[in-house]
């Protein structure tokens, strides 16, 4: 590591600035915006109380100028990470070892793949990288968790010998279509046909809005707050994010948010929220308070689709899991994170696990890609 170049850590995002990180940040991927991480701080969802301590990892050169950034937390649990921990989490403290606190590089409660080396300068991913590695052994950490990192990335963490872990999501691309009929037009006829017939039975009676920019309100944010409290409580139990936090994203992010409501004689029946990326609609949020039979995917797949397309977006990403997306046009894709465990003998059998899991997700994706709607063209 360069001699003027300085680790750092911080307490929070919000402390480095708007200007210095989204320098390195960007503005691609909202999830790792200044905004996005620093709403998440001031909202206290995370913070004080939720198992995540913000840490954020910073490389500085000699002027104290920022160089790289990852969005880092100290955990307590591994609640709200979508890449699943609790088996190496157990057999570590059977052992004899302490597992938590962790350090987690990641976008909160958000399973998007995206940067997580956020680099001003494109050389200081190493320097980093050895940052985040120093910081776990100097705290005694048993392990750093970089989740749903960019593909891009798989070959830096790599090569600094950190395991490599797959993961699958579903999600829809364009193939230069203009319309959602075009879209139809790629798959097979029974397909065609089943999706228009689950278009007009969730759609049949109500009104279905987009809103987005000056055209989200606090009453919007209380509309929504109620659906994903139901979500969330039939989900995790607790919610993750706390009303506070969309009231913020109200104020500071609605050019990047999209609301799409349902509405049954002009009340709002179900909503999802999604954010919007330079290329990519991102779906992360849905909940309802009147169960109507294929509305789930009429708002969270097919509207969103709608909406990438209007905006000349080329990708949706609905989310984790979820295999019902497969008949809606949506694909299996990988997904990576990357994992620093310091302990030889946990690390080795940890990478045993993760090059088992690798090969058994591979195949799956494989036999269900041969399952998608699209036409076959041999």
């Amino acid at each position: 590591m360069s001699e003027t170049r300085t680790i750092q850590i911080s307490d929070s995002v919000t402390a480095l600035g708007k200007a210095q990180w989204d320098a390195c940040a960007g503005a691609d991927n909202p999830f790792v915006s200044f905004d996005f991480l620093s709403i998440l701080e001031e909202s206290g969802s995370v913070g004080p109380g939720t198992g995540w301590t913000p840490a954020p990892v910073t490389v500085l050169d000699v002027t104290g100028d920022l160089l790289a950034a990852a969005p880092a937390y100290l955990k307590s649990h591994s609640q709200g990470e979508y890449v699943f921990d609790h088996g190496w989490a157990d057999a570590w403290e059977r052992a004899g070892g302490r597992y938590y606190p962790k350090l987690q590089i990641a976008a909160p409660f958000s399973p998007v793949p995206g940067p997580r080396l956020l680099l001003c300068d494109p050389t200081a991913g190493p320097a980093l990288i050895a940052g985040l590695e120093a910081v776990t052994q100097q705290n005694g950490l048993s392990s750093t968790h970089a989740t749903f990192i960019s593909e891009d990335e798989c070959e830096t963490f790599r090569a600094a010998d950190w395991l490599i872990r797959q993961g699958s999501q579903f999600h829809w691309t364009s193939d230069g279509y203009a319309t959602f009929d075009d879209f139809l037009a790629s798959l097979s006829s029974r397909h065609r046909k089943d999706i228009r017939k689950e278009r007009a039975k969730a759609q049949a009676g109500l009104e279905i809005v987009h809103l987005t920019g000056p055209d989200l309100r606090e009453e919007h944010w209380d509309i929504f707050w109620r659906f994903y409290q139901d979500t969330g409580s039939r989900k995790w139990g607790q919610p993750y994010l706390t009303r506070a936090f969309f009231s913020l994203l109200g104020e500071r992010m609605a050019d990047r948010t999209l609301l799409i409501l349902a509405l049954r004689d002009g009340r709002p029946i179900a909503g999802a929220l999604n954010l919007i990326g330079a290329d990519t609609l991102y779906g992360r949020y849905w909940g309802c308070v009147e169960d109507v039979p294929f509305l789930h995917f009429e708002l969270c797949y097919y509207q969103a689709i709608d909406a990438a397309l209007a905006r000349g977006l080329t990708r949706v990403e609905a989310g984790a899991q979820g295999e019902h997306k497969l008949t809606r046009g949506y694909r299996p894709v990988p997904t990576y994170s990357a994992h620093y465990i310091p302990n030889a003998s946990f690390r080795s059998a940890v990478a045993e696990f993760v090059e088992r899991e690798a090969e058994a997700l591979a195949s799956q994706r494989a036999w269900l890609d041969d399952l998608t709607p699209f036409r076959k063209t041999d």
